[in-house]
């Protein structure tokens, strides 16, 4: 098998004719295609339930997108023995013909991309771009894992030993349990996915609540491609439901996470405990998110600076786990960069996502609450510079805000808001800038604005973040060129889209052979 040499897929701007009206076009086909229900698939059957999740647009919440199955505690147990069920067979496909499958499925989210991003903007309200970005990542995971399963296929090489023949080959687990969150919907699920699958691993998959459509969009996709029965279980519940249940089964051989620190540590915690019957040490992948920083010097290009704090700070309205929620400036440039940052904030539209504004709506009524109760308590931590409240209309929108006079302690500093929340910290020089960023229990992304060289090199070594960015956003870490994923309580740095990630799904076994 000689595939094609993987580059990260282009992001759509819409900045031409055909793009735009491809995008107008997807908007209104997927519009007519609302309130469809999509069944639990289990070992490659469709299971209703007597109860459904409700996907609402975001933008107006009185649309329902569409809405799924709900899985109960039986439903999990279905979906567990399918998985183990499809595992033999999975395991034994040669690695070619799975890379080649997810090459295929790849192909086929190429030629839906538009139409998958319309669902998106609909069941999450992503702008146009940011979903184009989070379809892009979708078909970046599905190649790039495709083509890095091939270089495990051979074993791992081993000296020679007289007399002997040894080798060292990997091996899949087994059946896992994927947990994916809401925010990059089709994106960190199709990866979380892939990656398990790619190297002969079985999956069940709950995705979150509020998007269950783009989910049962990838079993689409997935089904096409020609994926067995049972090899991916497609199971949406109550996280506090099924997926501690799941999370805790002694037939559950791994549990791949994104979401909350809270919900995280529950998980390992959970899966550290050996059920009765189980005969493993559950491995746990988890992805918790950050409280992310921007340092700018007084080198620094001011409006580029300004630039990528905002695009780092309000991209997807601040939903990202990698997102700029802290803006640490040297006091002799503070007041200018500042002023830029205001100026280009102010400038920002937000509205219904489908009329691709900057910002479009949180992601849920719950969100909205926890990000307004945030809000409050900037106003008794810092100053208000701008926003600060709950815009007009029906959908979950609120404006961009900005604080300053916050303290590196204040908890809109050190707490994941996960909203479109700034706060602007004054520090006296560089190092002191350094000692601000790091001083969190997180350790995701971060970035640098600087022309000193010293300085670039400094934090190199000594901001302890996973994906540190220099002289640019600290967003939009690509597939196979920024492996993604972070340190401290923000996971296990498991390094998403990186050249070991599939290593996380695989166990090596060595075979020795007397002469």
């Amino acid at each position: 098998m000689t595939p094609e040499p993987y580059r990260p897929e282009p992001v759509e701007t819409f900045q031409s004719h055909e793009a735009f009206e491809a995008m107008r076009k997807a908007l209104i086909e997927v519009r007519a295609q609302f309130g469809r229900h999509y069944p639990l698939i289990i070992g490659g059957e469709r299971v209703n339930t007597p109860e459904a999740i409700v996907s609402t647009n975001p933008s107006n919440p009185v649309e329902v997108v569409g809405q799924s199955a709900k899985a109960g505690i039986a439903e999990a147990d279905a979906a567990l023995d399918a998985a183990w069920r499809a595992f033999p067979g999975w395991r034994d496909w040669p690695q070619e013909h799975r890379s080649r499958l997810l090459l295929k499925a790849a192909q086929i989210m190429k030629r839906r991309q538009r139409e998958l991003e319309a669902w998106l903007v609909y069941e999450i309200g992503k702008n146009w771009t940011e979903a184009a970005a989070d379809v892009a990542e979708a078909i970046d995971f599905l190649r790039y894992y495709a083509i890095s399963a091939l270089k495990y296929k051979d074993g791992a090489p081993v000296l020679p030993y007289p007399g002997e023949d040894n080798e060292a080959f990997y091996i899949p687990l087994g059946a896992g349990v994927v947990i994916a969150p809401w925010n990059f919907p089709l994106a960190i699920l199709t990866g979380m996915t892939a990656a398990p699958i790619a190297v002969g691993n079985t999956v069940v998959v709950k995705p979150a609540e509020d998007t269950v459509v783009a989910a049962a969009k990838l079993f689409e996709v997935l089904e096409e491609a020609g994926l067995p029965p049972g090899v991916a279980n497609y199971l949406p519940g109550e996280g506090s439901e099924v997926g501690a249940y799941l999370v805790r089964h002694p037939r559950t051989r791994f549990i791949n996470f994104t979401g909350s620190l809270e919900v995280g540590l529950q998980i390992n915690e959970t899966a550290a405990r050996l059920s009765p019957g189980q005969v493993w040490f559950k491995r746990v992948f988890l992805e918790l998110g950050g409280k992310d920083a921007i340092i700018v010097d007084e080198t620094a290009d001011l409006k580029a600076a300004a630039q990528a704090t905002v695009q780092s700070a309000f991209g997807f309205q601040g939903q990202k786990c990698s997102a700029a929620s802290r803006l640490i400036v040297v006091d002799g440039i503070y007041d200018l960069l500042v002023e830029e940052v205001l100026g280009r904030t102010e400038a920002l539209i937000v509205g219904p996502a489908e009329e691709n504004p900057d910002l479009g709506p949180l992601a849920s009524q719950k969100q909205e609450e926890t990000v307004l109760s945030y809000i409050e308590v900037g106003r008794q931590e810092g100053r208000l510079l701008l926003g600060g409240r709950r815009l007009e209309g029906s959908g979950f929108f609120v404006a961009p805000t900005l604080f300053d006079r916050v303290s590196p302690d204040a908890r809109i500093a050190q707490e994941e808001i996960f909203g479109p929340v700034l706060s602007v910290l004054r520090v006296p020089d560089f190092d002191t800038a350094l000692e601000v960023a790091n001083n969190t229990r997180y350790g995701l992304t971060g970035g640098v604005f600087s022309r000193k060289r010293e300085r670039l090199e400094k934090a190199r070594r000594e901001f302890h973040v996973g994906n540190l960015y220099f002289n640019r956003k600290i967003t939009g870490a690509l597939v196979g060129v920024q492996p993604f994923g972070g340190f401290n309580l923000s996971g296990t740095d498991t390094k998403a889209g990186g050249p070991d990630y599939l290593l996380n799904f695989l166990q090596m076994k060595s075979v020795t052979e007397r002469f």
